[in-house]
Formats: structure tokens, C-alpha cells, sequence
């Protein structure tokens, strides 16, 4: 059966009135011109692409009746692949965070820790033997409040700018190894209102604050050692407790509960004088100063010197090359100074304040 006589039969389908012996012998033959109510003539000779596209359609039809949904999903998570294998083999190694970076400190592209220097040798950082303190707190601080008696919040110095500052506590610590909340924050404000402490240069003024202050300068903060150690929150790279002070996080002064307790090893059983130096070392960070190093040999120490890891400039030169950010404050010239807390002193010292 021919294309033509199908065609001839579906229109007879439609009118039964004509009868093949009605239709004229020549009526379809090729390129005939078209009369009245002729039917059109197919083509002998249909488009070789319409059918190849109609077989591969068919192919899909049952590809898609066998697999279902994968049919569609397999290209794409082929392409999804090849994308990452790309990415990965184009994309540049990542860089270990340096310490700086999370805590806001910038100027530096260094990403790695430096190694400790094989014959390292500070006999007097190491941690002094002494009393119990809490190792691990909770990571969170809660302001002392100002004394009840009008004895504390009044502000200190007349000159320069005035910083208000909190004294808090990390929350979890044992109060019997500082003797209590009052006990750390009388030390501190006393300290910091005292003539030989910052305020005596006439350059800055300083007024403790309690929680209702909106935004307060800084934090002094007793800190349990983990919590000052994590994340290298102080002391990049250094093996031995430290204090320090940090911008990015909350502009918060951390005072090392370790110290806070035992002290430093250059200062012997003078736990006062190394808690007055503590405080005053990492606010003067606070307000802007950097590390120095002895000046003079049998000096009193800047304030600014490193002196929880010692007076001599040596043994805290060794400490600096660790320390991308002193790396170079403090030259090894075998210069020793003596332990001082204060930044200004009284008249007939020569240390300078730092």
C-alpha cells in the first residue's frame, strides 16, 4: 500500500459521495497542478533528518520508560563532577590562619607558626611553683561591680584622653585562688589610679566603669590559662602563660590567671609588685605602647619590657623569634635590667617609661 492510495482512503473516510471511479486517471501524477478539492499530494521522498529525529526520540522515550528520573540526572551530575575535579586541580593551596588574623591584629602575611629555636633557653619564663588556680573556665567574663562605698569609679588623672575601662572575671574560676572578685578589681583600679601608673604621664586619664557603660575603651580581664592560650589568644608560639592584649576581641586586656596566682620567676615571692606590673604592661598595650627591651644595664625595666619572661634582654630575645611581632623589639646585647611596674617613676630612677 502506497502513500497516495492511504491518502485517497482517509479522504474517502471523510465524504462518501465520491468514488474512486469519479476521480480522473491523471489526477496524481507529480508535479500535476492542483485542482478544486484535490488533496494535497505527500512527499515521495520525506526529510532524512525528521526521521532520525523521530527514532532518536524514541530512543529517549525508552530510555525514560526504563530509568526513570536518572536518564535527565546522569548528565548533570556528570557535568557537576568534572566541574569539581576542575576546581580542585586549579586551586591553590589553602594557608593555615595565623593566630593575628582571628584576633584582629593586622600588618603581617606570615600564616604559619614559626618553630621554637633548638637551644632555646629562658629558665626565668617558666611558671613559678605556688598555689592551685583554675586551668579551664566557661569563655565568658562578668563585670565586678563598682564598689557600693563611693570608693571606686572616680576618674583618675586630669590631662589627655579620658578611657573608661570594665574589670571583669571569666566565669567558672575558683574565687579562693585570687581571693575574690573584690579582691582582683581593688588591685587593679588602684593600680591604674595611682601618680606612677599611666595617667602620670598627663598624656591619658582613666575611669573605671560596671556594666551599664554602653561601650566601654577596654576590658581587664582575669583569665583562666586555657582560655588565655586558646586559639593563641596570647603568646604566638610561646611555651609558657602569658598575658596580653587584644583588639579584636572586645579590646579586652587578659590577665593570666597562672600569673595572677604565681607571678614570674624575675620578680620572686614580690606578688605585689608583679600584679601592679601586670596590669600596667597589657593596659599600656591597651593605650598604644610596644615592647622594648633593657635600655641599661641594672636599670629598673620599662614597663613595656617583656618581664613575666624576664629582665634580661637575651633571654627575651630568644622569645622573640617566635614572636612575629617582636621579632626585632629586643636586641640579644646581654643587657639586664631589675623588675619595675610602673611606666613613670620617682625622681632619681632612669629607666625610661616605655
Amino acid at each position: 500500500m502506497n502513500r497516495v492510495t492511504n491518502g485517497a482512503q482517509s479522504e474517502g473516510k471523510r465524504s462518501s459521495s465520491r468514488t474512486p471511479r469519479d476521480v480522473p486517471p491523471d489526477r496524481y501524477q507529480p508535479r500535476r497542478r492542483r485542482t478544486s478539492a484535490e488533496p494535497l499530494s505527500a512527499s515521495w521522498r520525506p526529510d532524512p533528518g525528521k526521521r532520525e529525529h523521530s527514532r532518536a526520540n524514541g530512543r529517549v522515550s525508552r530510555l525514560t520508560k526504563a530509568y526513570g528520573w536518572r536518564v535527565y540526572a546522569l548528565p548533570i551530575l556528570l557535568v557537576i563532577t568534572a566541574l569539581v575535579l576542575f576546581n580542585v586541580a586549579h586551586e591553590p593551596a589553602q594557608r593555615v590562619p595565623s593566630s593575628a588574623a582571628s584576633n584582629g591584629t593586622t600588618g603581617s602575611d606570615i600564616t604559619e607558626k614559626p618553630a621554637l629555636p633548638a637551644n632555646l633557653n629562658v629558665p626565668t619564663a617558666a611558671l613559678p611553683d605556688g598555689g592551685a588556680f583554675t586551668q579551664s573556665g566557661r569563655m565568658t567574663w562578668h563585670v565586678v561591680p563598682l564598689a557600693q562605698d563611693g570608693t571606686s569609679g572616680k576618674r583618675a588623672g586630669t590631662g589627655g584622653r579620658l578611657y573608661h575601662y570594665t574589670i571583669e572575671v571569666e566565669d567558672g574560676i575558683d574565687p579562693a585562688s585570687y581571693a575574690g572578685d573584690d579582691s582582683f578589681a581593688r588591685t587593679a583600679e588602684a593600680t591604674l589610679s595611682d601618680s606612677r601608673s599611666w595617667i602620670g604621664t598627663g598624656k591619658v586619664s582613666l575611669q573605671r566603669v560596671d556594666a551599664s557603660f554602653p561601650n566601654p575603651d577596654f576590658r581587664v580581664r582575669l583569665t583562666t590559662p586555657d582560655t588565655a592560650t586558646r586559639a593563641d589568644l596570647c603568646g604566638f608560639g610561646i611555651p609558657f602563660p602569658t598575658s596580653c592584649y587584644i583588639r579584636g576581641f572586645q579590646r579586652s586586656v587578659i590577665i593570666n590567671l597562672s600569673r595572677w596566682v604565681r607571678g614570674a620567676l624575675a620578680f620572686g615571692a614580690d606578688m605585689g609588685t608583679y600584679r601592679q606590673y601586670a596590669i600596667n604592661h597589657e593596659v599600656g598595650h591597651a593605650l598604644g605602647k610596644t615592647h622594648v627591651g633593657c635600655q641599661q644595664n641594672s636599670d629598673l625595666a620599662p614597663v613595656m619590657m617583656q618581664q613575666t619572661f624576664g629582665v634580661s634582654n637575651d633571654y627575651v630575645a630568644q622569645l622573640n623569634q617566635v614572636d612575629i611581632y617582636n621579632s626585632k623589639a629586643v636586641p640579644a646585647d646581654g643587657k639586664i635590667c631589675k623588675p619595675n611596674a610602673w611606666p613613670v617613676l620617682n625622681l632619681g630612677d632612669t629607666a625610661p617609661a616605655g
